[in-house]
């Protein structure tokens, strides 16, 4: 008797269709054991130098992924690099959720009054400074390689989206808080509702450029705004249900069951969503924004006289989820891995030095953008030096969210022509690798100057600073 295990998910190339005896699933668990084991042990060797935990998780998240292909190569009745990639379809959609939820907890209303203003005109800015930028010297540079200026255009969108979860990540790990904290994650948030609209578009445009069809108005608007509304909406109806539903229960455990459910709800309902077509465009509603919108609910609705039990109830789920989000980075770490392996041996050769060239740009052109756009618009508005310093480069790791973005376009019939979506995934999987790795280590070392990591102690530099300075 065969298992099919039938998934389709934003963050996999394809629909992924994997086929193994009941045995499979005895395999699959003692897999997902060996990685949490494997995920402890690199964190013991992250201390030792000094690193964040999540650069260990993607390194052994590399490994298991190499070990699978050679395993693979070997023995030709094997098929690891597809059970990973499953694996990582599932948990990454899942922890993206939870991710999420702890973003929403972030948007107080109190914190949105005092720094709402800042947060939209620092968003905008950091996000389209890598846009410019990328669409710039990239349309500059294909054209001079004689590459497909649509690539260009796709990589400038995807430059807008900045990766929630290594950044959460860290945070939760060194216990940081502070200013730069709490403008820091709602501009991370909101970049995905900016890099959905631009995808849309450019990717609009793009299809112009490769087909010479004409531009479609509801490709380019009517698609994203619905994308983006509701997937809005539907978090808030369902963090207002979940607010009330909660009311009934009074143990901790299931409180923490109650929104465990809803966030699933709500990342399930975004997939099921995503079947839907609008003039024969495939729907993309953002399981990250419906998350974030159930916990800024749920943080803003309850009574003044309810809200130490909902700050308790978001410390529960932060102490379930550790284990998820372990698995979330190893995995991600073998799903760069497995894709570059299957993009190298089906690419042409020809275009390497050319993919090379553009990967490099993209890669200076994206993180310069993301720095000058933060540091002008923290300018304008105000910010403290430290945050205008060091937000930028808090805002550069890219994972899911652009992989998801690069998958849909290589999944798209005008772009398989002259290779145009390998390129852009290739370009995209080997950028996102760098800033995984690189990232966690360079928002820890932006904490730790801007004094929002503590001491020894438990005491926060920055706020000693402005003790001093009131004194």
């Amino acid at each position: 008797m065969n298992n099919k295990y039938y998934l389709n998910s934003k963050y996999a190339s394809a629909t992924i269709v994997a086929v193994r005896k009941e045995g499979f699933i005895m395999n699959f668990v003692l897999f997902l054991g060996i990685l949490l084991i494997l995920g402890l042990a690199s964190s013991r060797v992250m201390k030792v130098w000094k690193l964040p935990n999540v650069t260990g998780y993607l390194i052994v998240g590399l490994i298991a992924a190499v070990l699978c292909i050679v395993i693979d190569l070997v023995n030709k009745n094997s098929d690891l690099t597809t059970e990973l990639n499953t694996l990582n379809s599932i948990i990454s959609s899942i922890a993206l959720g939870f991710i999420a939820l702890s973003i929403g907890e972030e948007f107080k209303l109190s914190k949105i009054k005092e720094y709402g203003k800042d947060i939209i005109t620092i968003t905008f800015f950091q996000a389209f400074g890598a846009i410019i930028l990328v669409d710039v010297v990239l349309t500059g540079l294909c054209l001079l390689l004689g590459l497909d200026v649509s690539i260009a255009i796709c990589l400038g969108a995807i430059a807008a989206a900045t990766a929630p979860a290594a950044t959460i990540m860290v945070i939760n790990q060194y216990k940081a808080k502070g200013p730069l904290v709490d403008i820091l994650l709602p501009v991370v948030a909101f970049d995905d509702a900016i890099g959905l609209v631009v995808f849309s578009i450019s990717v609009a445009i793009a299809k112009v450029l490769v087909t010479g069809v004409a531009i479609n108005v509801v490709s380019i608007v009517v698609v994203p705004l619905i994308e983006i509304i509701g997937s809005l909406l539907l978090g808030a109806l369902l963090g207002v249900l979940m607010h009330f539903v909660i009311k009934f229960f009074k143990s901790r455990n299931n409180h923490a069951v109650t929104i465990i459910a809803f966030t699933l709800l709500g990342v399930g309902a975004c997939e099921a969503l995503n079947n839907i077509h609008i003039n024969g465009e495939a729907l993309e509603f953002s399981n990250l924004l419906c998350c974030m919108m159930i916990g800024a609910m749920y943080i803003n609705i309850a009574k003044e006289e309810e809200k130490t039990i909902v700050y308790r109830d978001f410390d529960l789920i932060d102490h379930w989820t550790p284990f998820l989000f372990m698995l979330f980075f190893v995995l991600s770490g073998a799903h760069l891995a497995t894709s570059a392996k299957s993009i190298l041996t089906t690419s042409d050769s020809a275009i390497i030095i050319p993919v090379l060239v553009i990967f490099l740009a993209y890669m200076i052109m994206r993180s310069l953008g993301k720095y000058l756009g933060s540091y002008i618009s923290c300018k304008m508005t105000h910010r403290e030096k430290a945050i205008t310093n060091y937000l930028g480069i808090t805002l550069l790791p890219q994972a899911g969210v652009a992989i998801g973005m690069a998958n849909q376009i290589s999944g798209m019939s005008a772009f398989e022509q002259n290779n145009l979506g390998n390129i852009i995934v290739t370009v995209v999987l080997c950028a996102t690798l760098v800033y995984e790795l690189i990232g966690p280590v360079l928002t820890k070392w932006s904490l730790m100057k801007t004094g929002e990591i503590p001491d020894e102690n438990g005491e926060y530099p920055y706020q000693t600073e402005e003790k001093s300075e009131t004194k």
